[in-house]
């Protein structure tokens, strides 16, 4: 038997005030975009904001349904919008936030799984990491250099050849 193990390195800030200020404005976009969600059934308001290589920006919150859980999440709206926007365009870096009308907000959050694997999937069809920003409305933000390091023994295309 052959044992080996995953590890990752991201970087922890304190806060969004320590934060390059790209970086932050970023992040800042990412909060403000909560408020476009529609999240009636959680409560529970997601928002990512990607910008791209010509400093352009790319919105997205997620939109629940009563059909639970049909949703869609803001991660999922974004690469939607940027596939039909601006196709193939590679993704600098990409900020997601949340604010939680039922409680905290104060710690950063990473996407679930489903969208792990979309980031991934855009990822590997642009040739380009995404760099991910997570951070809440206040506290701590990480920075996770790939999207791909949060998806490790991953499913791509690649697999299916």
């Amino acid at each position: 038997m052959d044992q080996q193990q995953f590890t990752f390195t991201y970087d922890v800030y304190d806060s969004i005030e320590v934060l390059a200020e790209s970086d932050a404005a970023l992040l800042r976009a990412a909060r403000e975009a909560t408020a476009t969600a529609y999240a009636p059934y959680s409560n529970f308001q997601v928002g990512a904001v990607a910008r791209l290589a010509d400093g352009s920006l790319v919105k997205g919150s997620n939109q629940e349904n009563a059909s639970f859980p049909v949703g869609i999440c803001a991660e999922r709206i974004l690469l939607g919008a940027l596939a039909s926007l601006h196709p193939g365009a590679p993704i600098d870096s990409l900020a997601i936030s949340y604010h939680n009308l039922q409680g905290h907000s104060n710690h950063p959050i990473s996407p679930c799984g489903i969208c792990r694997q979309s980031l991934l999937e855009y990822q590997e069809r642009t040739g380009q990491p995404i760099r991910l920003i997570l951070g809440g409305m206040d506290g701590k933000v990480i920075v996770v250099p790939h999207a791909g390091m949060l998806l490790p023994l991953s499913f791509t295309s690649g697999d299916m050849k």
